[in-house]
């Protein structure tokens, strides 16, 4: 499976080049009608102060999000992103264009491009609202459920016999047999970081809104995640875990007078919540992007003739169905992975003593 996809984002990036490759020899009228493909991904990935939704004819669709900043100057400013463009100013606030804050608001003070205090409601913090209010909603419903039931009833069938089997399974197969005779303290936090994950993952598998929001594709949002098993890991080690790491059981020259063990165990913390952080953005985002490049292939070969644009469109149609049914077990392995982790550092980090 990783080959295959290893193959797919080498078409995508074949994609990528062919449409440069076009775009440089048509002329401007014909790049004007043309497909920006990188614009398509990219635009998609990256974070923005507005929701697009779709095009109607010359007509933009989209949701205005919410923009709350902070100057040095003039203090708090609170707006809608619909008085924003790429050439419009609005109370001296504008996007760049280009440069180190590209594609965010900027502000200018004494001829220098300035980076207020940034706090709005962009489309992933929006995305991230919502997906977490109808995981908040799905939760509350499904323990609803089980707090009308009787002991003698029937087992739940459907959604909540579904929801049950997806608990039953993570904390039977995940964190109890990780974590071992501690697994209650932390079921709470493993369970909500699995549901957060996957119910994001197939949120940004939906293409109409309010569905498509690059959450879990965000390295922001993965970042904030492993540091909070990074948190859990390190607060509630025992005494144990941290004499293995500052004082690890091997030969004295190793420690003394250069300690080079403890060092490489103190680097070995901080790794975890890296391997964390970059294996659920990367593969979320790449799938984003090799669905997004796929899709476009129809529209680059849409100039290159009719028998090539229909073949093509075929190619495309098939493998786009095929990526976005291998993304909906993605969405599960990860959340799946990314759990299972967590759960085995919690527990080397809950390691005792050989004489207990």
């Amino acid at each position: 499976m990783k080959t295959l996809k290893y193959i797919l984002i080498g078409l995508s990036l074949c994609v990528f080049c062919s449409s440069v490759k076009a775009e440089e020899s048509q002329s401007p009228e014909e790049t004007k009608s043309g497909v920006d493909v990188q614009e398509i991904v990219f635009g998609h990935i990256k974070d923005s102060y507005e929701w697009h939704i779709t095009n109607w004819g010359d007509c933009e669709i989209s949701v205005p999000l919410p923009i709350i900043v902070y100057s040095s100057q003039s203090g708090w400013h609170v707006f809608l992103s619909s008085r924003l463009s790429e050439h419009n100013h609005y109370k001296g606030f504008y996007i760049a264009n280009a440069g180190a804050y590209e594609g965010k608001i900027v502000e200018n003070i004494q001829g220098k491009e300035a980076r207020p205090l940034d706090i709005s409601i962009t489309k992933t913090v929006l995305s991230l609202f919502i997906n977490s209010l109808l995981l908040i909603i799905i939760i509350l419903g499904v323990a609803k459920w089980y707090k009308k039931r009787k002991p003698e009833d029937f087992s739940p069938k459907g959604f909540v016999g579904l929801m049950e089997m997806l608990i039953t399974m993570v904390n039977d197969d995940i964190i109890k047999s990780c974590i071992g005779k501690d697994y209650k303290k932390y079921a709470p936090y493993l369970l909500t970081v699995f549901f957060f994950i996957f119910l994001n993952n197939l949120m940004g598998l939906i293409p109409i809104f309010p569905g498509g929001g690059n959450v879990t594709g965000n390295i922001a949002i993965t970042l904030v995640l492993a540091c909070m098993t990074f948190l859990a890991v390190n607060i509630w080690g025992t005494k144990e875990y941290w004499k293995e790491v500052l004082w690890p059981d091997v030969p004295l020259w190793l420690k003394v007078p250069i300690p080079m063990m403890p060092v490489i165990e103190l680097f070995g913390i901080f790794t975890k919540p890296f391997a964390l952080t970059v294996r659920l953005f990367a593969n979320i985002m790449a799938g984003h992007a090799i669905i997004l490049a796929l899709t476009c292939i129809i529209f680059i070969t849409a100039s290159f003739g009719t028998a090539l644009n229909g073949s093509m469109s075929v190619v495309s149609v098939l493998f786009s169905v095929f990526m976005n049914s291998l993304e909906l077990l993605v969405a599960f392995i990860q959340a799946y992975v990314f759990t299972m982790l967590s759960a085995v550092f919690i527990s080397l980090s809950r390691v005792e003593g050989a004489h207990k």
